[in-house]
């Protein structure tokens, strides 16, 4: 599909984006690059990163994989500071990385639980604070006086109750409280714009495909059953692209 900005919306800037190798995070990236930022990815599986970042540069975009684990505060920090070194400066930071499976609360271990809280939350959180220092006003590398933009991805499943999702239900509104609060704090303090983007079902992403029983489709359960639309990648990079913009101030 066409987008609707400007194909210089974004020039300048330099993105670092988690889970940016696959999925709703590689279009974020994909299109930040169309647009005219220089992308740096970070990602767990080496080949996944090496795709991405082959795909992008095949675009004419510039960009960069780091493997990293959100979940390991070196990794962060390395990922983060090379980032920086490469590009000389980071003006947004896209939190995409996530974990989740389907399961019935009573068959879900505390340590499953703490996986997702570690990737979704914990992980957000740190990639955030680690990256503060570049991307708030004055930080290195920055030739404006205004800060940057953080985007978290989180999602719709804790509006209300979601079968087999209670961890990431809960994971999700965190993220959301989470986002919040820095932007309030950091809003005030650093300039820095914080925001989050909650998708619903998108096609085509590893949510969908895993997380679509066919016996929940059904009535089942006693819950009425609704015809809905799912959204596209393509939505939700566009939503990213608008808030990353000066657009989105």
């Amino acid at each position: 599909m066409e987008s609707p900005f400007k194909a210089d919306i974004v020039k300048g800037k330099v993105a670092l984006i988690t889970g940016g190798g696959s999925g709703i995070g590689f279009e974020i990236t994909k299109e930040f690059g169309k647009h005219g930022a220089a992308v740096a990815i970070m990602g767990r599986r080496k080949s996944v990163l090496d795709s991405a970042v082959s795909s992008l540069r095949s675009l004419g975009i510039q960009a960069i994989g780091f493997k990293g684990d959100v979940r390991k505060n070196e990794d962060a920090v390395r990922v983060v500071d090379a980032t920086f070194e490469h590009f000389g400066r980071i003006d947004i930071l896209v939190n995409a990385a996530a974990g989740n499976f389907l399961v019935p609360a009573e068959d879900l271990s505390p340590n499953g639980f703490k996986t997702v809280m570690d990737i979704d939350t914990v992980g957000t959180f740190r990639m955030c604070h680690e990256a503060l220092k570049y991307i708030k006003k004055g930080g290195p590398g920055r030739r404006t006086s205004g800060g940057g933009a953080i985007l978290n991805i989180s999602a719709t499943l804790h509006y209300a109750a979601t079968w087999y999702q209670i961890h990431v239900s809960a994971a999700k509104a965190a993220i959301d409280a989470m986002t919040m609060s820095l932007a309030l704090e950091w809003g005030t303090d650093y300039d820095i714009r914080v925001n989050a983007i909650a998708p619903g079902p998108i096609n085509d992403t590893p949510g969908l495909s895993k997380l679509d029983p066919h016996e929940m489709k059904s009535n089942q359960y006693g819950a009425p059953v609704h015809q809905f639309i799912t959204g596209e990648k393509w939505d939700i990079a566009m939503a990213a692209l608008y808030l990353a913009s000066d657009a989105g101030q």
